[in-house]
């Protein structure tokens, strides 16, 4: 089997663990990415589902060598040795108001910080307007996190990570507030604090704003790169996944994301797409060349389910489709001469959650 093959199949199918008290530590439940643990196979780090229902029955596991290396296997059979990053110092660190960091912010992948700066939304509340896959408020409800991180937090925090940890890059996001600027004033505030303590690339997501004056703020105030997620782009799986935020029409988006790549420059704007919700693989392919054609990267990912959700029962996509997904959106990339590599931050530079970047 080849790299792409397995890190496609772990991802679609989880990787069963005897224990967990290896590596940095997963999340299980909540905001995603959840009921996930980063795993480095070979010089690629990926999250891969380890506490979920299809985890436990997955025909990957772990063996240990002599060494203590640990062995990835499918079916009994070693396919290759991995390992797992280490716990970050700044985890075991405080704020100067007493909040432990690992309350305003996280390590996902290899190398990225990331942190949502509101913990509430206003669309959770209501399972008639909720996003069916998100658990965005359940980590506040567990004590994981608070509900919100004040720029001076995030800046302590992403100067500690970046001298501690060597963190790369910061990923900013948002549960959406009851405005119409979508929690854009507020993450160009977080921005513009982090910058003013550390340089180091960062990332901001929120849902399109009302005003596309906006992108210009947030790259004024520090913002190298902007994330708009789609998640889904059929509007009958829009309107029963995500019935508020599909209020917001995939022709806004595209509106939004044009104005933004005149800002922060092709390639520099990226979306999530949640496969496995529903939409068909010629969908989504034709939305992504829609995306690429305008410099939008669109960072594809196998949907995972979170326990706690309406969907938390719903399966995740074959392997088999994704790896077609993949195939054909990789095409798409080169052709259209974008790459992951080029992105200056973010989830899609990260990659860690997707097996597209292998395919590049």
């Amino acid at each position: 089997m080849n790299q792409q093959q397995v890190i496609t199949e772990l991802q679609s199918q989880g990787l069963k663990l005897v224990t967990d008290q290896v590596g940095t530590s997963g999340r299980k439940g909540g905001a995603g990415p959840s009921d996930h643990k980063a795993i480095k196979v070979g010089d690629t780090t990926v999250m891969v589902p380890v506490y979920n229902d299809s985890a436990a029955q997955s025909d990957y596991g772990l063996s240990y060598d002599a060494g203590g290396t640990a062995i990835l296997e499918k079916a009994g059979e070693a396919i290759a040795p991995i390992d797992f990053p280490a716990q970050p110092q700044f985890y075991s660190l405080t704020t100067a108001d007493g909040i432990p960091y690992n309350k305003i912010a996280l390590l996902h992948g290899q190398d990225v910080l990331a942190t949502t700066i509101q913990q509430t939304c206003v669309r959770f509340r209501d399972r008639s307007t909720a996003c069916q896959f998100c658990a965005i408020e359940d980590s506040l409800l567990a004590d994981r996190t608070i509900a919100r991180k004040t720029p001076a937090q995030l800046a302590e925090v992403a100067e500690a990570a970046v001298r501690l940890d060597g963190i790369k890059h910061v990923v900013m996001t948002t549960g959406t507030p009851n405005r119409s600027d979508r929690g854009a004033a507020y993450l160009a505030d977080c921005a513009a604090a982090i910058k003013a303590a550390v340089d180091i690339p960062i990332q901001a997501q929120c849902e399109p704003p009302d005003d596309f004056v906006w992108f210009e703020r947030l790259k004024a105030a520090g913002v190298d790169s902007l994330g708009m997620h789609l998640e889904a782009v059929e509007p009958e799986v829009r309107a029963k996944i995500m019935p508020g935020k599909a209020e917001v029409s995939v022709d806004y988006y595209f509106q939004a994301f044009e104005a933004a790549v005149a800002v922060f420059g092709r390639g520099q704007v990226s979306t999530y797409l949640l496969a496995g919700l529903g939409d068909s693989l010629e969908s989504l392919i034709d939305s992504c060349a829609s995306l690429i054609k305008i410099g939008v990267y669109p960072f594809v990912v196998p949907f995972v389910p979170i326990g706690g959700t309406p969907l938390a029962n719903h399966p995740s996509p074959s392997s088999e489709f994704m790896y077609e997904l993949y195939q054909q959106i990789a095409a798409l990339l080169k052709e259209g001469q974008l790459s992951s590599k080029d992105i200056k931050a973010g989830c899609a530079k990260c990659g860690a959650c997707s097996a597209l970047s292998t395919f590049e």
